[in-house]
């Protein structure tokens, strides 16, 4: 992917990916071609601040529980 903003269909498809509990950045990288920093940058201009806060709260969450996660 370029240095550009994905367009609205393909930023959907990696809000999506990364809410879901079930898909590592890994997984967001190798489709899509973003880094973690980047996909949080993504996710902190596309949710709502309560919204991303939570995200990450879950995100740390789990990475603490699951050896490969977010």
């Amino acid at each position: 992917m370029t240095r550009h903003s994905p367009d609205p269909a393909t930023t959907s498809e990696i809000i999506e990916m990364a809410l879901s509990d079930h898909v590592s950045f890994e997984q967001i990288r190798a489709q899509h071609g973003l880094g973690p920093d980047q996909v949080k940058i993504l996710m902190r201009q596309s949710l709502k601040p309560g919204s991303y806060r939570a995200w990450r709260k879950r995100v740390r969450a789990f990475g603490t529980r699951r050896e490969v996660y977010k």
